[in-house]
């Protein structure tokens, strides 16, 4: 039987990366997922391939009105969501702390911190009515270990790790759980900005050798993970700060 059989989600960055890949196994195992993007085009295209369990929204995690048609679009399409997966995300490339401008210092907490913000007003009073939901965050090692030039990065998801504990202890006695994937640098469009320079093999290796498995994430690796924490058989895992790490933070 399909694990999440019946299950409604909503993704967020599920154009590419990590959130396509969770999209994609999310259909798989039988759940209707919203595939909520910026890239209206590259999710639309994604949800054609993935079949009517699979709507595309167009949404700017950092704009309130937004994430709140993107919820608004899953209850009317699939009814009211059992899984929220906040995994839209972005970073400032590597470099020395002083030369990161305001712009994108603003932009990297809008699109990592304040996004949660606002999917939290936007479901958890429909998940509370029905005192049950699963929310998903997607934080980082970078804020349990972080590494050098990526400062204001780190502390982005210094705070999502934080939340992700903090919504977990406030929303528990409501019936939604609420988790934290904690992924190590991936195979993801973003893999140059978090390494500072080009991805050659030589380059890749410096990076390589501080993960004891010897490799990056795969959108796989955060998939399988996502999943499980979605089902029935989690049921009772509330506040966890799960790194996907390959032992990085060891």
């Amino acid at each position: 039987m399909a694990q999440l059989n019946n299950k409604v989600a909503i993704v967020t960055g599920a154009a590419s990366g990590f959130g396509a890949c969770i999209a994609r196994r999310y259909i798989e195992e039988g759940a209707k997922v919203v595939l909520a993007d910026i890239n209206f085009e590259a999710a639309s295209k994604l949800a054609d391939e993935l079949g009517a369990n699979a709507i595309a929204a167009a949404c700017d995690v950092t704009q309130a009105d937004q994430v709140q048609a993107a919820v608004d679009l899953c209850v009317k399409t699939f009814g009211v969501p059992d899984v929220v997966v906040n995994n839209a995300g972005t970073t400032h490339r590597n470099q020395p702390l002083m030369d990161v401008d305001e712009k994108t210092f603003d932009r990297v907490f809008a699109v990592n911190v304040k996004s949660i913000f606002h999917m939290t007003k936007a479901v958890v009073p429909l998940m509370r009515e029905r005192k049950n939901g699963s929310i998903i965050n997607v934080g980082s090692v970078a804020g349990i270990r972080p590494r050098p030039g990526l400062t204001w990065y780190n502390g982005s998801k210094g705070a999502v790790n934080l939340l992700s504990k903090s919504l977990a202890v406030e929303l528990g006695p409501d019936g939604i759980r609420v988790n934290n994937i904690c992924p190590v640098m991936g195979e993801t469009a973003l893999l140059e900005d978090f390494m500072g320079m080009p991805d050659t093999p030589a380059n890749r290796q410096k990076f390589l050798s501080t993960i004891p498995l010897g490799r990056l994430a795969k959108p796989d690796d955060i998939a399988a993970v996502a999943v499980f924490l979605a089902t029935d058989g989690a049921a009772f895992l509330n506040g966890v700060e799960l790194p996907v790490d390959g032992g990085r933070v060891v």
